[in-house]
């Protein structure tokens, strides 16, 4: 028999200093600096997405059940696990005696080091079928409320979004928000906390965006 509750305790939220912040530099030429939002040292200016790494999520899995497993789901003629032709790794996850498949690659990683990242990789793709850190990967809020009679949702607003970008930007480059302000006002633009002018808020972002790869 499935033990549901048990399998129910991969969905558990992570604690707030197990997610991590995983860089994503706006351009691949960007220059390398010491990084004030996660602490590495990548091209920046970057946006940061919240992830669970390897180590957390073999955590749970131990939590859970301390006899999991996991299998590639080919093997190579020397018996190691075969990759396909993407370099990426299929695995089957097995939990209390559930099977799941994931898959994984190197994101760009080359010799040994490619072959940790895919594993752990994979893991956390096939630990993610389990619902294992699910609302890391969901952009949405997959834990509202539902009724019979469930309020709309919110209509988009970009205008939102692209000044969450802006922000991210002004504080991977240590400049203040007030002075991006001043900057948007002075264009003509108004007040950027009311502005709905997308492009205008983008336009900014670029120009920030272009100061911090020549500096």
């Amino acid at each position: 028999m499935t033990d549901t509750d048990g399998l129910l305790k991969l969905r558990e939220p992570f604690a707030e200093n197990q997610i991590g912040k995983l860089p994503k530099p706006y351009s691949k030429d960007s220059k390398r600096s010491d990084c004030k939002v996660c602490g590495g040292y990548h091209g920046q200016p970057a946006m940061h997405i919240d992830y669970v790494g390897h180590a957390a999520i073999t955590s749970r899995l131990l939590e859970v059940d301390p006899l999991w497993s996991w299998e590639p789901v080919a093997f190579d003629d020397g018996g190691l696990p075969r990759f396909d032709q993407l370099g990426g790794l299929w695995i089957r996850l097995t939990v209390l005696g559930v099977t799941r498949l994931g898959y994984g690659d190197a994101q760009g990683k080359k010799g040994g080091d490619a072959v940790k990242e895919a594993i752990g990789d994979a893991l956390r793709n096939a630990a993610m079928r389990f619902g294992t850190a699910l609302e890391l990967w969901h952009k949405g809020d997959l834990y509202a409320d539902e009724s019979d009679d469930p309020t709309p949702a919110p209509a988009p607003d970009p205008a939102g979004a692209a000044r969450a970008e802006l922000l991210d930007l002004l504080a991977s480059i240590d400049i203040a928000p007030g002075e991006a302000a001043e900057r948007f006002a002075a264009d003509g633009h108004g007040e950027i906390g009311r502005s709905t002018d997308v492009a205008a808020i983008r336009a900014l972002t670029a120009h920030y965006a272009q100061i911090a790869g020549k500096s």
